[in-house]
């Protein structure tokens, strides 16, 4: 994983594990543009990972950047 998503990555894991959705919320709001849909999916699949590190979610945020061509 690049340096980058990593750092989004711990990011993210910090305020999940603060439990301050509102704040992961504007986190990928601002930073990253993603839509409010697409922030709930990811903020639901990182905080139902069984161990959470940056990989991982960093992984979740790459899936949700590969948006579907319609």
């Amino acid at each position: 994983m690049s340096a980058i998503w990593t750092n989004h990555a711990n990011r993210l894991i910090e305020l999940i594990n603060s439990n301050n959705d509102t704040h992961a919320h504007l986190y990928l709001e601002q930073l990253m543009l993603f839509p409010v849909d697409i922030q709930d999916k990811i903020i639901n699949d990182v905080s139902n990972l069984k161990h959470c590190n940056t990989d991982d979610v960093a992984n979740i945020i790459t899936q949700y950047m590969m948006f579907e061509m319609k």
